[in-house]
């Protein structure tokens, strides 16, 4: 394999091809590393700088094959939601077979959890993190893993925090469910409260954040959050979409009580309970610091993402 200077781990969701697409615009090679040929192959085979490789994560060999010739790996590997045990696992072979691979920065796409439920707001990169729930506690301990490795000089770490998010095509969205509802009629699925302040990051605005925190050194040895466009609410995102198309949206909304029940027979509605909280304790983010580590941010504004989101559905109709 050539020499590339970034590789996206998990690419084939829509934070790696936003962070792909960032990489393109600058005119960079990158290299996607993902489970599924056809899948990458979608996603990426009409981009010539994009480099695809499969892997067998449960494989050293072939983790290091993968990482082989790369500066920088960013990790976005994803599990089932009900088998979060994995993250730690998967990432302590990843970084085996990087650091065997000569790789020398790695920067980890994370997640809230670790947090637990909010002690201030917002909350900043110095809030404790005393996660309660067992999603958190092993997000935690895959952000533990590669910070312990950047504090034994094995490789240079970072990890960047987001909230929620959404944006055209997202499908792994609080709000999908409203906007396919918004374009095709039907009712809208929704995880309640909806009342509750919100945020959501805009997908598209991802990708050139990232790029730009991979190629900062002042970046590892910490973690940082990456906020929302603002506080919300998923009820105001809702009346937003209703604005922009004219047309009233049923709504299905769905508490901690109702997700016990439907979590009988669906496993991804069972485990979002215990992460219900952040519905009814809203953690809303503080990134101010890595604004004065990058400068400006550009985040959509809320009306201008949705109207993008719902073109992107309408699309598809």
């Amino acid at each position: 394999m050539s020499p590339v200077k970034f590789a996206l781990f998990g690419s084939a969701g829509a934070i790696g091809q936003s962070i792909a697409a960032a990489l393109r615009a600058k005119g960079q090679h990158y290299r996607v590393v993902g489970r599924t040929r056809s899948s990458l192959d979608k996603a990426f085979g009409a981009d010539s700088l994009a480099d695809i490789v499969t892997w067998n994560p449960d494989s050293p060999d072939s983790v290091q094959a993968a990482a082989n010739g790369v500066e920088t790996l960013i990790y976005m590997v994803g599990v089932n939601y009900w088998q979060f045990e994995l993250h730690p696992d998967l990432m302590r072979k990843t970084l085996a077979g990087a650091i065997a691979a000569g790789v020398k920065n790695i920067v980890l796409i994370g997640t809230v959890y670790p947090y637990g439920r909010p002690q201030a707001r917002p909350v900043r990169e110095d809030h404790p993190r005393a996660p309660h729930t067992f999603k958190g506690r092993m997000r935690k301990e895959q952000e533990d893993l590669v910070m312990q490795a950047h504090a034994d000089g094995r490789i240079h770490a970072t990890v960047l925090r987001l909230p929620d998010f959404y944006g055209p095509g997202v499908q792994a969205s609080l709000l999908d469910g409203a906007a396919q509802a918004a374009v095709r009629g039907g009712t809208a699925n929704l995880v309640g409260p909806i009342d509750s302040p919100h945020e959501f990051v805009y997908v598209p605005d991802v990708g050139p954040v990232v790029a730009q925190l991979a190629d900062t050194p002042a970046a590892f040895g910490k973690i940082w959050n990456l906020a929302g466009a603002g506080v919300t609410t998923q009820r105001h995102m809702v009346a937003e979409m209703e604005r922009q198309t004219g047309s009233k949206i049923q709504l299905r909304v769905a508490g901690k009580t109702m997700l016990r029940l439907l979590g009988l027979f669906n496993p991804f509605m069972r485990e979002l309970v215990e992460m219900n909280y952040l519905m009814t304790d809203p953690l809303i983010m503080d990134d101010s610091a890595l604004r004065q580590l990058m400068g400006p941010i550009h985040k959509t504004p809320y009306a201008e993402g949705i109207r993008q989101t719902l073109a992107a559905a309408a699309s598809l109709r």
